[in-house]
């Protein structure tokens, strides 16, 4: 049960804080230079950089699977759909563009995590090496003081 809760929690905050960084950021620049395709060429940078930063992750030993990247593009065409459809008014193009990306991103990235390999496996065998002192595993410690004369 506690796995299944993270997993949905973890997906829940990054779905928001994705979705928001890929609406916001592209709107920004789609707005102030307006260009349409702004939003596509906004993720696929991100995605090239996920790719390069789970590249080094793999290079460090880690299973290919250990980094997932996101899927931002079709979301980010949708933006640029929608922008382009309302150019003339821009509060249009940020409330409809911005939900768009809202709804679609999650299930883009459903799709996308449904295909990784067993991550509760994952997760156990390659432990955060950054794991604070008072969330570091110890062995249990029953009945070791059973035979103690104190």
């Amino acid at each position: 049960i506690f796995y299944t809760d993270w997993m949905w929690t973890s997906f829940v905050v990054f779905s928001i804080s994705q979705s928001t960084m890929l609406a916001v950021g592209a709107i920004y620049y789609m707005l102030f230079t307006g260009v349409p395709g702004t939003a596509t060429y906004y993720a696929t940078i991100m995605t090239i950089y996920t790719w390069v930063a789970k590249g080094a992750w793999f290079a460090l030993g880690y299973p290919y699977d250990f980094i997932v990247v996101p899927v931002w593009i079709p979301s980010a065409m949708l933006l640029d759909l929608s922008y382009w459809a309302t150019r003339r008014n821009k509060h249009a193009a940020i409330i409809i563009g911005g939900t768009l990306v809202g709804l679609s991103f999650p299930l883009f990235n459903m799709v996308n995590l449904l295909l990784v390999r067993d991550p509760l496996e994952v997760a156990f065998k390659y432990p955060r090496p950054t794991l604070p002192a008072y969330m570091t595993p110890i062995e249990p410690q029953v009945g070791k003081f059973y035979n103690s004369p104190v």
